[in-house]
Formats: structure tokens, C-alpha cells, sequence
């Protein structure tokens, strides 16, 4: 009984065979980490913004608009609701949501002119 019982403890261990809520705990946790990291590439410039709203990346897909502008360094609540209201958007729009206008509407406001 106790070789079944273990082949059975390692069929749950295998990441299809967990319960919901604890796959669901795993991809948030991936998720969570792919969004710091993506924020840390973005502050320092080793990633562009505009690039990540064309794009985007998988980590970013229900990310709203607001926490992806304010992961840029020296920008707050106060210049990212500034420029969301120039082209208006709100700040709890999630960027898998914009239509391509908005992409690009957004990413002309980004650019320097």
C-alpha cells in the first residue's frame, strides 16, 4: 500500500495534477515575477515603454495602464494621470484592452519630440 500511496503523492506533485486554486497561486506568483522584473528593465531604460505597449508581452496583458507608466523612472500619479487624460484613457485601463488607435495614440505622447 505504501508504493501507491507514494506514486500518488507524485502524480499530485506534477503541476497539471494540482488543485485550481494552487496552479492558479503558481501562475500568479510567475506572473508577479515577470512584471517586477520587466518594471526593473523599464526604469533603467533597458527596455522601451513604447515598445511594451505595441507589443504587448504576456506578463503585461492585464496590467493597467497607470502601474505600466509609473514602472518608468520619475514618473508618479501626477504625470501619468496628466498624460492618460491628454489622450483619454483612464488609469485602470488594462493594456490588453487598448485597440491599436490607442497603442498608438499613446505611443506618439511617449516618444520625444
Amino acid at each position: 500500500m505504501e508504493v501507491a500511496a507514494t506514486a500518488d503523492s507524485n502524480q499530485i506533485a506534477s503541476s497539471s495534477q494540482l488543485p485550481q486554486h494552487l496552479q492558479a497561486l503558481e501562475r500568479a506568483n510567475r506572473v508577479r515575477l515577470a512584471r517586477a522584473a520587466l518594471k526593473r528593465k523599464i526604469a533603467s531604460g533597458e527596455i522601451s515603454i513604447t515598445k511594451v505597449i505595441t507589443e504587448c508581452p504576456w506578463q503585461t496583458e492585464s496590467m493597467t495602464l497607470s502601474e505600466l507608466l509609473r514602472a518608468q523612472s520619475r514618473w508618479g500619479r501626477t504625470r501619468t494621470r496628466k498624460l492618460l487624460a491628454s489622450v483619454g484613457l483612464s488609469e485602470n485601463k488594462r493594456l490588453d484592452t487598448l485597440t491599436e488607435r490607442q497603442r498608438m495614440l499613446l505611443v506618439s505622447q511617449l516618444r520625444p519630440h
